[in-house]
């Protein structure tokens, strides 16, 4: 009996094709290092001293960087920040006006969401230190220094 039970449930299996599990696209160390590395080089050359943190695309932290000088409560602010841009997909900048705080959700401006070439969303990377626009703008020269694409297509 178990015999035909196991050659009716391998014939029944037959009669589903398999189908492949399509990957997205996903943040790799690498480039998360380049976002990182481009943020603060670009920083560097203006004379301004940021903490930058970039975060996968489920809010977890990949990479993090502090310069010199940088007080301690601007380290957790970059954080919220890419946190905020990964897990939102959305720059926190725009975030701040949608009518209240929510878990998780920054509210100042610095954090931007980068996506793949398709448009997938990779993480966001969060940049505190400096004006918010300088923020801004060192997030946005990591994510080109890394290839990325700062919008969705």
């Amino acid at each position: 009996m178990r015999i035909v039970t196991a050659v009716g449930a391998t014939a029944l299996l037959a009669l589903y094709p398999a189908q492949a599990q399509t990957l997205k696209p996903a943040l790799d160390y690498v480039t998360a290092a380049k976002i990182r590395d481009g943020c603060i080089a670009w920083a560097a050359e203006r004379n301004l001293h940021v903490a930058t943190a970039i975060f996968n695309s489920d809010g977890t932290l990949i990479t993090f960087a502090k310069m010199d000088g940088v007080p301690a409560a601007i380290v957790e602010i970059a954080q919220w920040k890419g946190k905020s841009a990964a897990t939102f997909q959305e720059a926190s900048a725009n975030t701040a006006n949608w009518g209240g705080p929510a878990p998780g959700m920054s509210t100042w401006g610095g954090g931007v969401p980068f996506f793949a070439e398709d448009g997938s969303p990779l993480g966001g990377v969060g940049t505190s230190g400096a004006e918010t626009g300088d923020d801004i703008a060192c997030g946005e020269a990591g994510i080109a220094a890394a290839g990325m694409r700062a919008k969705a297509k």
